[in-house]
């Protein structure tokens, strides 16, 4: 009787979400994990942690935002009704959208590069979302951005148009969510937070949030250190589309990172702590080990997007090769 009350408490059901179904309770609450082996080398003060987004329902912290934008456009009165869902991604965002669509019974369209990664298009073709790629070379996903937007223009009673990259939702949702989880999971001893740049959100709601709970948590934002780089789903600033919702002013810290070195670290964290995660978590943990590396004490935190399982035809993960699809 006890094994099967345990049973029991573990299953999700409809009920806990009447919307969206199961899939809405399953979002959030991931996991926070040492990165032991890692940080083996930190003083004894020093800890570094990962929290683990891929434990998402959809595979990525883009769960979270997708969940908040689908809920707003619901309460707007906005999706429902024949219309469909559209928004430029680079992938798992609308990974995330049409987890949660096929859940409420949505249409869903995403406009993306045509180089994200051969594992994401699959997903989504799965997952039952219509696919429009553009060209990567016109601009990435500046470019998927504008034709999402053209699209609507055309037919604007036809779409639901979240737009990830300027709707404050997307921060909100990381600021409701992610920076308390960090904060209690941590033991509220957090001391730097670290997050990379695409479209900003997951950093720009967590820090804010962050920053109001301890205002002497250090939160560092990091990109790519060119425009042409591996890191799929972030944004060289300098080059690209700066989206509406990013706060420079939010930064303590500004940091780069090389693809390569990202490369180094997603088989690093693979080899030494049995964790499988996608390049720009691995970046997010290089950019936090460097961190940690200056600290007597504290404990850093850094955001793993999603795991490695969407990457599998880049080339870098065997030692003789470093090259990948690109972003």
């Amino acid at each position: 009787m006890k094994d099967d009350r345990v049973i029991r408490q573990s299953i999700v059901t409809a009920a806990d979400a009447p919307r969206g179904g199961a899939i809405d309770a399953l979002i959030g609450n991931t996991p926070l994990i040492e990165l032991r082996r890692i940080g083996a080398g930190l003083p004894a003060m020093v800890r570094l942690f990962g929290k683990a987004e891929w434990f998402n329902p959809g595979g990525s912290v883009k769960d979270r935002a997708a969940l908040a934008m689908i809920r707003q456009g619901e309460g707007l009165g906005l999706l429902g009704g024949g219309r469909t869902l559209i928004d430029a991604t680079s992938g798992n965002t609308g990974i995330a959208y049409a987890t949660i669509c096929a859940a409420r019974g949505y249409r869903c369209t995403l406009v993306m590069p045509a180089n994200a990664s051969p594992e994401r298009k699959k997903i989504l073709a799965v997952l039952g979302a219509s696919l429009i790629l553009t060209d990567p070379l016109e601009g990435g996903t500046d470019e998927a951005q504008r034709a999402a937007r053209e699209i609507v223009a055309a037919e604007p009673e036809r779409y639901f148009y979240p737009d990830q990259y300027n709707n404050d939702a997307n921060w909100r949702a990381h600021y409701l969510t992610t920076a308390p989880e960090i904060w209690e999971q941590s033991g509220r001893r957090i001391t730097h937070f670290v997050a990379g740049l695409g479209t900003t959100g997951t950093f720009i709601g967590t820090a804010r949030r962050l920053k109001e709970l301890n205002p002497a948590i250090e939160c560092i934002a990091f990109q790519p250190d060119s425009p042409l780089h591996g890191l799929e789903g972030m944004k060289h600033l300098a080059t690209a589309r700066v989206p509406g919702i990013y706060d420079p002013s939010v930064a303590d810290r500004q940091e780069v990172m090389a693809t390569t070195e990202a490369y180094r670290m997603a088989r690093r964290l693979a080899r030494e702590e049995g964790l499988f995660v996608g390049i720009s978590a691995a970046a997010a943990v290089a950019v936090a080990l460097r961190a940690a590396s200056t600290l007597d004490r504290g404990t850093v935190v850094a955001m793993l997007p999603d795991g490695g399982t969407r990457y599998m035809a880049d080339r870098f993960w065997t030692e003789t090769g470093e090259g990948g699809d690109g972003a």
